[in-house]
């Protein structure tokens, strides 16, 4: 009893430290979409030549190490979300990092944003950057200069959660 209390009071004190998420591109059928190319492309390497006018061996195999490299690149892809009593940092990696202090943000939302046209990172949408890897739930920030950006989440509950934990002097929408 005594250790379980224990671990409650420190999971209890440090929940609301940071709230970290990192979500990947792990759809069964977005990676079939992905997949089908390279595969058709090695199967023409591999096999005899395809048409009236063939790419070279070696045309083919650059195309082969173009194609798997950007398949191994949409691997590796990922959205990371980090929050404190600081800043919101949301990292597109390996590409871009942004952080927003909280005394640039206005108001917060978590909401369901729906499809805005893709994953990865959106722009021009209602809800401003939009900025997402699956699902449809996010959190919406509504910076001060009139700026809006959203943060795909696959724990919308739980952010609520430890926003609410945060108790930041700002609007809650």
């Amino acid at each position: 009893f005594g250790a379980r209390l224990f671990l409650e009071l420190i999971k209890t004190k440090t929940m609301f430290n940071t709230f970290k998420e990192e979500q990947k591109f792990r759809q069964l059928w977005l990676w079939g979409i992905i997949l089908g190319l390279p595969i058709l492309l090695s199967l023409f390497v591999l096999s005899e030549h395809f048409g009236d006018h063939p790419m070279s061996n070696d045309e083919l195999i650059f195309s082969l190490i173009i194609t798997w490299s950007s398949v191994l690149l949409f691997w590796i892809l990922s959205l990371r979300t980090k929050i404190d009593r600081d800043a919101v940092v949301i990292q597109f990696f390996p590409f871009r990092k942004k952080r927003i202090g909280w005394d640039e943000v206005e108001s917060t939302e978590v909401l369901n944003y729906g499809f805005v046209g893709g994953y990865g990172i959106r722009m021009w949408t209602k809800y401003g950057t939009v900025y997402n890897v699956s699902g449809k739930m996010g959190l919406t920030l509504q910076l001060r200069n009139g700026k809006k950006i959203c943060i795909g989440t696959q724990k919308a509950g739980e952010l609520e959660k430890y926003l609410k934990g945060l108790d930041l002097k700002m609007e809650r929408l």
